[in-house]
């Protein structure tokens, strides 16, 4: 079984979320990767040293600069006739990719996978992550978006895959890129972070956010997230998101302070190494997730824990 993974990437550098995507198909069978983009020659060859990777497809075109989704989607769908499986990291790209692909090439996608049982079984969450469904697919090809905390990540080295130049479709006059506001930060991207500290709507307001939630994540070298709450609040913009709607996220050591613990987001958190949940109120969810929970004001336990650190 032939399987083609979308390598997720920015032109020059290629992203982890690709990593956790290559594991998942190297369990259906021989790994192809996909490079789609623009000057894109530096992420190939990241790509080529992935361990369990026997080629990496490239196509690269100024069409491909963006790597809009209905440029990209009938690129896959030709390359779909020599491959049995096409498999995608479950991000806003991935997922803007993969549904118009299995569309073209009439299958059903599988979404947001979180195990490979047989090359035709897997699983998935549903209901926010409160079930897993066991789904079985009859399609002859297989569309597929993994989520990639479920997931081991593939050695980025080690590998010596074989190069091969893929034609090009071109335009398809469908979209043009516009602009990208991207937000930029010193502290570790939230899906990558090995520590993350959290804040929710208790923290009142921006500003309350940034005393209390920042100093602790600089002395951490923490990525900083936020519910949905907070989000909705103002206090942070929608990038800091984890949850259901926002990012999933799967660190070594997840902070909560000031989450109640909303079933939308432990769907996105709930699979972190450790969680520390600090909150006044002892009913609250978040404690049911927790490793180690702190019934406490945190105007007062953030501020001396950031203090003795």
């Amino acid at each position: 079984m032939k399987t083609l993974v979308y390598v997720e990437h920015d032109n020059s550098e290629m992203k982890d979320a690709t990593l956790a995507v290559v594991t998942a198909a190297g369990q259906l069978g021989e790994v192809h990767a996909l490079v789609v983009g623009s000057g894109c020659d530096a992420v190939a060859q990241q790509a080529a040293k992935i361990e369990g990777v026997a080629t990496v497809h490239v196509a690269d075109d100024a069409a491909y600069e963006h790597q809009l989704a209905e440029n990209v989607a009938p690129l896959v769908a030709g390359l779909m006739d020599s491959h049995d499986a096409f498999l995608a990291p479950a991000t806003s790209n991935g997922k803007n990719i993969a549904p118009r692909v299995a569309a073209m090439i009439d299958v059903m996608q599988i979404s947001d996978i979180l195990s490979v049982e047989s090359t035709d079984t897997f699983t998935r969450p549903i209901y926010a992550g409160n079930a897993i469904a066991t789904v079985k697919s009859t399609d002859a090809k297989k569309v597929i978006t993994v989520r990639g905390t479920a997931f081991a990540k593939a050695l980025p080295e080690g590998g010596s895959a074989s190069i091969d130049a893929v034609d090009a479709t071109g335009d398809a006059g469908l979209s043009s890129f516009v602009s990208a506001e991207i937000a930029e930060s010193e502290r570790p991207e939230l899906t990558s972070a090995k520590i993350i500290v959290s804040g929710g709507r208790a923290l009142k307001d921006s500003e309350t956010f940034e005393s209390v939630i920042l100093p602790l994540a600089d002395k951490l070298g923490a990525g900083v997230g936020a519910s949905r709450a907070a989000v909705d609040a103002g206090y942070v913009p929608n990038d800091y998101q984890v949850g259901q709607t926002g990012k999933i996220v799967a660190p070594e050591v997840y902070i909560a302070i000031g989450i109640s613990g909303a079933i939308q987001h432990l769907a996105g958190m709930k699979d972190s190494k450790t969680i520390i949940a600090i909150n006044k109120d002892e009913d609250a969810p978040i404690f049911q997730v927790a490793d180690v929970g702190l019934v406490a004001d945190l105007f007062t336990a953030v501020p001396e824990l950031t203090e003795k650190l």
